[in-house]
């Protein structure tokens, strides 16, 4: 692994104002398996490639019930994903004996980045490695969140996390005008071909390595079983696809896929320069 002088506190800034270990955390997200979330009006939808670390072992868990109106899925570490996990399920289970309500999905995605920008200052911690995409529904609508181990979040009409995302991202861009009316069918659909096009050709989509959650008006967040997911495979198998491989999270001046929220007025997420290790 490529190391410098620079690389051994969170907290030693290098002469280039770069922060080389909340680089290697964003690397372990661009490493991970990719996920993909995205919304209508109406529903957030998140999708999600399941891996397993070996063939005699089960596949990794992605996708994660937060509240009634909240789910998440991951890329990067699972480890650390599940103490993010349990965080947010305490703030939104607080509110809610304090407020009798829901708590508002901006609300908590703040209080998750204030979490995560500590372990970026002090030099007793690391920071996170890894990326969550949030699907919720409040009063205000439904939501898709991207949040980065730089503590930095975005509100996205579509985003796509993970290893060979680009290509997702891809898909996405050229069908976000339709993503706004469309129904919850239409949304699995454009998701799970987006999902596709991260894969290599002599990989498919099954039942076994994609998890499928989503939320809307009047529909609490659910996660869709195996059998449940295989009708929607179905609709896209024999469809052609797009192939290509893309990189992690690039550094772009305008992102069609992100919506003006927090974190947009600065600088865009750094491309790390160096590879690590990871399963998950």
């Amino acid at each position: 692994m490529f190391r410098n002088q620079y690389d051994s506190d969170v907290t030693v800034w290098s002469p280039q104002g770069r922060l080389h270990q909340v680089e290697y955390a964003m690397e372990a997200v661009n490493l991970g398996s990719a996920t993909v979330g995205l919304k209508s009006d109406n529903y957030a939808v998140i999708i999600a490639l399941k891996r397993a670390s070996s063939e005699l072992s089960a596949y990794q868990k992605k996708i994660i019930n937060i509240d009634d109106h909240i789910g998440i899925t991951i890329s990067g570490l699972t480890a650390d994903a599940r103490i993010l996990s349990r965080y947010m399920r305490n703030e939104c289970l607080n509110y809610k004996y304090s407020l009798d309500a829901y708590m508002p999905l901006n609300r908590l995605i703040s209080i998750l980045g204030n979490k995560m920008q500590h372990c970026t200052q002090r030099y007793d911690r690391r920071p996170f490695g890894v990326g969550l995409l949030v699907a919720g529904f409040d009063d205000t609508g439904a939501h898709i969140y991207q949040t980065c181990p730089s503590a930095n979040f975005y509100n996205c009409k579509a985003m796509s996390i993970g290893a060979r995302s680009q290509s997702a991202r891809t898909y996405l861009e050229k069908k976000l005008d339709e993503l706004s009316s469309a129904s919850l069918e239409e949304l699995i659909k454009h998701g799970l071909r987006a999902l596709r096009d991260t894969l290599p050709p002599e990989v498919d989509l099954t039942t076994k390595n994609v998890s499928i959650g989503y939320v809307g008006k009047g529909q609490n967040f659910k996660i869709l079983e195996e059998e449940e997911t295989a009708p929607y495979l179905s609709l896209i198998e024999g469809e052609e696809r797009r192939g290509g491989g893309g990189g992690g999270i690039a550094d772009a001046p305008a992102d069609p896929l992100r919506e003006g929220e927090a974190g947009d007025d600065g600088p865009r997420d750094p491309i790390p320069a160096v590879a690590m290790d990871t399963t998950e």
